[in-house]
């Protein structure tokens, strides 16, 4: 029965095909007395629909067979930014992060101050401008996530993608707990005196002093309100023993956890649609509520001697490699490439969106919002220093102890304290949540693109059991010892493996898939190649740029410690398996990729580096006319 019904099918082509052959020859014989309007109808007729029609009502295929133009177009249509702006401010948000305010001021005054700029400039044109850069039109070209790209670029290394999920996951469990920390600090600033003000609540212990008390009798033992409203009252870290024992978790700082998932989920169950909009508030508040403190630190009694001490050149620091690293390491981990999010925030552009001009103004708002924060940080600390008749560098730290203890102390002496202090909160909120944001748009993204039928389809779903799986995750580091758990992710489970992740990254695309390659492709985007100098960057100074972060992370690596607590040398092996644990997959992808390819052990390689060629949507957007913009900005 099979091979009648494949005999008839194959008389009925045959058919078909003579008939179309008569056609085009009687056509052809016409042509002197058609148009060519006419002909050119006529010829699309038969070639597309007689055919086409004739065939499908001689012979049935199976349903399964047939694809569904609509289905087929609904998967591959992405959706794109519905203005150019809300881009610009995602991007900006994402690499305006926490570390602008609570790491460059005290990084810059301790690498020279003024004189600090030299290699900070000179760090972000030559190593990370162009890896920022590189990121935004790779992601813009390809429209791809982290792990879709790969295939198109070099499939054995698609590991580089799962390594950049399991990292935003590491990242997602302790970041949104510092956010936490902030929303607690929020709620406690809606009262007529700002707890941390002065001593006497339950919390405090008897070396508890306020600021006019340590100014006349101050010792070695002495602690500051606010030092224990964050670490007995906010953290109550005293009733945890260490790492090896957490304590159970606080379940008001959960709460706040919760919040702050509860606002990223509705932000980006639907995609760009609705992060677009969300970053209109996260990414422009920062901004607003910083002009406003600057205003008010540049008022204080002492400021001026804060800004000269920030700025104050110390030339002779520039000969200190230490000086270098820092500024590399600064710019690096501020503009952020290697999180996958650069990437997918430009995959939904327009095809010939300027990329190139992008990358230039949000690096550099990047960077001066880095060097704005230095004045309003600086400002306070002058404040503080004059208060308590103190040398400047006694009061000048970084990290979370500077926004959640010496920059709170400040504010409680202020007039108006509790609506400085909600500023100040909402500020910091605002800047985590862009960031967090982004790191998990990267994973989501990336998935997405890798399993469009099964998470891209339903992405509210597959977005909202991700987030409840990362909550769940994260609920250690709201025990009374969370601290010592975020301190362990951040140190492990991210700063490290992403350096090697974004060295990988970048001699993948630089030197196998080749700077020139790339440049042709940026030039099929914008209209122009990139210059010589990008291409050398590309080519030479990036990769040995991130490399050499790498390798002084490496040699001047201590394993962890918060103040005086040394974490057991379990917790540091634990620590290093969550470093292997994102950069295993670049390894095992490779012999998996090689495994799953046909043919001898040396075709198998040859082919596993070889990128796939474009598909249909891809030059679909290449014969896009280069003036192809958003409708609106």
């Amino acid at each position: 029965m099979g091979d009648r019904t494949e005999s008839a099918t194959v008389h009925v082509l045959d058919g078909l095909q003579t008939l179309r052959s008569t056609c085009m020859a009687s056509m052809d014989a016409k042509e002197n007395s058609s148009t060519d309007a006419a002909k050119s109808t006529m010829k699309a007729s038969l070639e597309e629909g007689v055919v086409q029609s004739s065939l499908a009502s001689t012979v049935t295929l199976p349903a399964q067979i047939i694809p569904s133009p609509e289905k087929s177009k609904v998967q591959n249509v992405r959706e794109t930014w519905d203005k150019k702006i809300e881009f610009l401010l995602a991007v900006i948000g994402f690499a305006v992060d926490l570390g602008n305010v609570w790491r460059f001021p005290f990084i810059c005054y301790r690498n020279g101050g003024g004189a600090f700029l030299i290699p900070y400039v000179i760090m972000f044109v030559f190593g990370g401008l162009p890896l920022f850069y590189l990121e935004l039109a790779l992601g813009q070209y390809y429209r791809s996530g982290c792990l879709t790209i790969w295939s198109k670029l070099c499939p054995i290394m698609k590991g580089i993608g799962y390594a950049i999920c399991v990292i935003d996951l590491y990242m997602a469990m302790y970041y949104n707990t510092i956010i936490a920390w902030a929303v607690y600090y929020l709620f406690s600033s809606f009262t007529s005196e700002l707890p941390w003000i002065k001593c006497g609540n339950s919390w405090n212990t008897n070396n508890c002093q306020t600021l006019a008390q340590r100014t006349v009798n101050a010792s070695n033992m002495s602690t500051s309100p606010a030092q224990e409203f964050f670490e007995r009252n906010v953290l109550q870290i005293q009733n945890a023993k260490g790492i090896d024992d957490i304590g159970p978790v606080k379940w008001s700082l959960a709460l706040c956890l919760m919040a702050v998932f509860v606002i990223v989920y509705f932000s980006l169950w639907k995609g760009v649609k609705s992060s677009g909009k969300a970053v209109w508030f996260t990414a422009t508040m920062p901004y607003v509520v910083l002009f406003i403190l600057f205003i008010r630190g540049v008022t204080l009694d002492g400021a001026l001697d804060g800004i000269v001490f920030y700025l104050y050149p110390q030339w002779d620091k520039l000969a200190k490699a230490e000086v270098w690293i820092d500024a590399a390491t600064q710019i690096f981990f501020s503009l952020g490439p290697g999180f996958g999010t650069l990437l997918a925030l430009s995959s939904y552009n327009n095809f010939h969106n300027n990329c190139y001009r992008d990358a230039i103004i949000t690096s550099s708002i990047n960077c001066l919002t880095s060097f704005l924060a230095g004045f309003v940080i600086f400002s306070v600390l002058g404040y503080m220093a004059h208060m308590s008749q103190k040398d400047i560098r006694t009061v000048a730290t970084d990290g979370p102890g500077l926004v959640f203890v010496v920059y709170p102390e400040a504010i409680a002496t202020m007039k108006g304290s509790a609506f400085w202090s909600v500023l100040f909160f909402i500020m910091l909120i605002t800047l985590g949540l862009d960031s967090t944001f982004g790191g998990l748009e990267a994973m989501i993204t990336g998935l997405c693109d890798e399993y469009p039928t099964v998470l891209r389809r339903h992405r509210e779903i597959f977005v909202g059991i991700l987030i409840l799986f990362i909550y769940l995750c994260a609920l250690p580091t709201t025990t009374y010892g969370g601290n010592y758990v975020v301190n362990l992710l951040d140190s492990y489970g991210t700063s490290i493996s992403v350096l090697f992740v974004v060295f990988v990254e970048a001699a993948t695309v630089c030197w196998l898939y080749g700077a020139q390659r790339f440049s042709g492709q940026v030039q099929k985007m914008l209209g122009l190649r990139p210059g010589i100098f990008w291409r050398l960057c590309w080519t030479y100074v990036s990769p040995i740029f991130i490399f050499c972060i790498f390798l002084f992370a490496m040699i001047y690596y201590k394993d962890l410690e918060w103040q005086d607590y040394q974490y057991p040398k379990w917790s540091i092996t634990v620590g290093w398996l969550l470093t292997v644990s994102s950069l295993s997959f670049i390894p095992i992808y490779m012999i998996y990729r090689i495994i799953i390819t046909p043919g001898t052990f040396t075709q198998r390689v040859i082919d596993a580096f070889q990128p796939e060629k474009p598909g249909v949507n891809q030059a679909e957007h290449e014969s896009l006319p280069i003036n192809a913009s958003y409708a609106s900005v």
